[in-house]
C-alpha cells in the first residue's frame, strides 16, 4: 500500500454514497460517478488498508429489543495502571457498548444499554463495581439521544 496515496474526489463521492446507505452496490456507486465497478472496488480495499475505513457495521435499536435505558458510567480507577487489567473485564460485559479511556476527572467512560433500573443496578453492582481496580463509579442516565452522526467528509478536508 502506498502510504502516500491522497484521497481525492472520487474516494470522497464513493464514502459519502456509502455514508447514506452501506449496502449501495459498487456497480450502482460506479454509474453514479461514472467509472468502472472495479475502480470502485480497487478505492475502497485501498481505503480499507489506509485504516479509513473500517468494515461496515450493522446498526441495531437496543430500544427494540427491550434494551431502552441507556447509561454513561464515569468509572474511577485505584489507579491508573491498572486500566490494562481493566478494560479486558469490561470487555466481558455484555451491556457496555463503547468504553473510552480519558483525560478529566474520570479514568474510563462508558455506554452502556439495560432493560430497566433493576437491570442497570445489577449490572453497576455485580458486574462493573466487582471488576478489581475498579475504585468507584458515576452513572448518568440518558433520557434521550438528540445527535447521532457519522463522521463527516469535511473532516477529510483537514488533511488536504
Amino acid at each position: 500500500m502506498d502510504s502516500d496515496y491522497q484521497i481525492d474526489n472520487i474516494d470522497r463521492q464513493i464514502m459519502q454514497i456509502l455514508l447514506e446507505n452501506a449496502r449501495t452496490p459498487y456497480t450502482e456507486i460506479a454509474q453514479k460517478l461514472i467509472v468502472s465497478p472495479g475502480t470502485i472496488h480497487v478505492r475502497m480495499r485501498k481505503l480499507e488498508k489506509m485504516g479509513i475505513v473500517i468494515g461496515t457495521e450493522l446498526v441495531i435499536d437496543p430500544a427494540k429489543l427491550g434494551y431502552d435505558l441507556t447509561a454513561f458510567i464515569g468509572i474511577y480507577l485505584e489507579k491508573s495502571v491498572n486500566y490494562k487489567e481493566v478494560i479486558p473485564e469490561l470487555e466481558k460485559i455484555e451491556e457496555i457498548m463503547e468504553a473510552y479511556y480519558t483525560t478529566g476527572g474520570y479514568s474510563i467512560f462508558a455506554k452502556i444499554v439495560c432493560s430497566n433500573t433493576n437491570h442497570l443496578r445489577t449490572v453497576l453492582n455485580e458486574k462493573i463495581q466487582a471488576v478489581a481496580g475498579i475504585q468507584r463509579t458515576e452513572t448518568m442516565i440518558s433520557l434521550e439521544q438528540s445527535i447521532r452522526r457519522k463522521m463527516p467528509l469535511s473532516a477529510l478536508e483537514i488533511g488536504r
